[in-house]
């Protein structure tokens, strides 16, 4: 499949280029994700908006919603950003890649986390309920469970984009797991 153009600051309405602005003054570029939102007029203000919401959700944890659902959807893109940002909120190259995996044996929290993610995702929403047992055992709230799935739905559109548009990757590319058993 033929990768999306990337649509420039120039090549976008008045209202993207505000955005793009903001965003090269807060992120010092303008990722070729949002940057591909913009084909639709709304979609990236919609975006931010849904991603930058309060969540009960530390950073870490956020991250490990981010990583085990791009790499269960195999987003090439968002593992890469996700690597990245992951790196930004404390975690080792060693600890993202298992993460990746759908453990995080250094963290029992993260742990029950990572596992409800993986679990949901590749059920398809419907997660085994030893992994929702264990999220709440684990310490985790109601309002951490729904601040979880809206992550979950938030990053499934970054991957489908991706997926759909396969624009160039603007982050250093995410190491490749030494197991497919994800």
């Amino acid at each position: 499949m033929e990768s999306f153009n990337v649509p420039s600051r120039d090549e976008v309405s008045a209202n993207n280029q505000t955005i793009f602005d903001n965003l090269k003054s807060q992120v010092g570029f303008v990722p070729n994700l949002y940057a591909t939102f913009t084909y639709s007029e709304n979609a990236l203000g919609d975006y931010l908006t849904l991603a930058g919401r309060k969540s009960s959700l530390t950073n870490k944890e956020k991250e490990v919603v981010n990583l085990v659902v791009s790499e269960v959807n195999n987003c090439n893109y968002c593992k890469a950003a996700h690597t990245a940002i992951g790196k930004m909120n404390g975690f080792t190259e060693e600890e993202i890649l298992e993460i990746r995996t759908g453990e995080a044996s250094f963290d029992a929290k993260l742990d029950a986390l990572t596992k409800y993610v993986k679990s949901a995702v590749i059920n398809r929403s419907k997660p085994e309920q030893s992994t929702i047992d264990a999220f709440f055992a684990a310490g985790y709230s109601k309002e951490n469970l729904v601040d979880t799935i809206l992550l979950i739905g938030e990053k499934t559109i970054s991957n489908y984009l991706y997926g759909s548009a396969k624009f160039p990757i603007d982050f250093p590319e995410a190491k490749e797991l030494e197991s497919a058993a994800v």
